[in-house]
């Protein structure tokens, strides 16, 4: 499926319009690249590298220096088919990945891993705590209620905690399994969760195969780190400008200018590839009353990845260690802190015996001399607002010559913001490669849909 030299994405030739796209993370990536076979494009990186949540780091251990991944770090085929389309044009391979689930809390002392029943009953005592045997039931009648409404349709207009609490699901189902999970996989407080829309929360779990126990996706990460596949995106864009902010815009009826710290440049089309809230920043008073309430309906959820070598940031039991290991500290549920760990040696394969870790939003900090790097990422908070506004973004679309794209407008994950990429490729003319003699009606359509609970994985 590798396309010839000449259908690689690139400068556009000299024909087409300028397009203009802001922010260098996979949607910048993707509909720069896109773009690119039919327009000429800009792409404008305000930060120091090109990717965005894709930000591998070398890290060196006795000696050894290997590429270690940070924040984008999985996917899988079943549920992203843009993402792996597009990584087999570029030639991108990719390996096994582990995607195992650890819990540790303080308080209530309990660990388990949903790896096997070695791993759920690694400490012994839950053999014999009432609440952890009603968790495992509550577990499966959980799957049980929501796969059945993600078949038929119909789930409740609710919130997720108003759901467990109107069907009685017990406080060690919701503290110690579906809130840990929740929070590890969106990256937000557990409190956060609780407010998150029923319908999607069904919908994106069955899509992605946390409703059963078995036939799940086998989840995959990009071998030699994620920036394989950004290098060879920019290597065949013509024009990137990394730490070059877009500024302001003017739109005018026959072009849009973009304002940076080198000057004015106009362009025909310009495509905002950032998070919601930078977009509106940037569009400033120039920005419509549709733009201003729908761009910012979309809170962002501010997280401090750390990565280092420290264990001690992991669960007790070694048998416990996963690939993602959920901690809390003491204190009540709503109220104690609590932080993921990824173990990467179990996601990639990594040439080393030492842990080597990252640690979102950790309540303690590693030991110094096992610290390798601090990096600050921020994730939309899927709440209400932001499910209504992905709903209303088709509002927005194309207006003044002005696009939105960026994992906001789907779950937050790569795929997200590569589909929402292949929207606009497609409204600006381009023919996606992968996509040749299919209609792509749900590329061209970002969003939640809320009524749309039927959609196979």
């Amino acid at each position: 499926m590798k396309l010839p030299d000449h259908e690689h994405g690139g400068g556009g030739g000299g024909g087409g319009r300028r397009v203009a796209v802001v922010g260098a993370g996979i949607a910048g990536l993707g509909a720069a690249w896109l773009l690119a076979r039919r327009h000429r494009v800009t792409l404008f990186e305000a930060g120091s590298y090109v990717g965005g949540h894709t930000n591998t780091v070398d890290v060196e251990i006795g000696g050894v220096s290997h590429p270690v991944d940070t924040g984008f770090l999985v996917f899988n085929r079943r549920t992203y088919p843009n993402l792996c389309a597009l990584f087999e044009l570029l030639g991108v391979k990719s390996v096994a990945s582990d995607m195992s689930f650890g819990v540790s809390l303080a308080d209530p002392a309990i660990e388990w891993a949903g790896s096997d029943l070695g791993t759920v009953f690694a400490q012994r005592a839950n053999l014999l705590r009432p609440a952890f045997l009603g968790m495992l039931r509550d577990i499966l009648r959980f799957n049980r209620e929501t796969t059945r409404m993600a078949a038929e349709g119909g789930a409740p207009d609710v919130g997720l905690g108003s759901y467990l609490a109107a069907r009685r699901y017990g406080s060690a189902f919701r503290d110690w399994y579906l809130l840990p999970m929740a929070a590890a996989i969106w990256s937000c407080p557990t409190r956060t969760m609780l407010d998150y829309p029923l319908a999607t929360f069904v919908r994106f779990c069955h899509n992605h195969g946390l409703l059963r126990i078995l036939d799940r996706p086998q989840w995959l990460t990009v071998e030699g780190g994620g920036r394989r596949y950004v290098q060879r995106i920019v290597s065949q864009l013509d024009d990137v400008r990394i730490a070059t902010p877009v500024l302001g815009v003017d739109r005018r009826a026959d072009a849009v200018w973009l304002r940076t710290p080198d000057g004015a440049e106009r362009f025909d089309e310009v495509v905002f590839a950032c998070h919601s809230d930078q977009s509106l920043a940037i569009l400033g008073d120039g920005a419509s009353d549709d733009e201003r309430r729908i761009l910012g309906a979309v809170r962002y959820q501010p997280n401090v990845a750390l990565l280092h070598t420290d264990a001690a940031l992991l669960p007790r039991r070694r048998r416990v260690w996963s690939a993602w290991n959920y901690l809390a500290g003491a204190g009540r549920p709503d109220e104690r802190p609590v932080s993921v760990s990824y173990l990467v040696n179990r996601l990639q394969p990594l040439p080393f015996d030492t842990p080597v870790i990252v640690s979102l939003n950790p309540f303690v900090e590693p030991a110094g001399d096992k610290m390798i790097r601090r990096i600050e990422y921020a994730h939309p908070v899927f709440d209400q607002g932001a499910i209504d506004a992905q709903a209303a973004l088709p509002q927005i679309q194309g207006v003044r010559r002005s696009w939105f794209a960026g994992a906001w407008t789907g779950y937050g994950f790569h795929e997200d913001g590569l589909r929402s990429a292949v929207a606009i490729a497609e409204r600006l003319g381009v023919d996606v490669p992968w996509q040749r003699g299919s209609t792509s009606t749900d590329a061209a359509r970002p969003g939640v849909r809320r009524d749309d609970l039927r959609e196979a994985a």
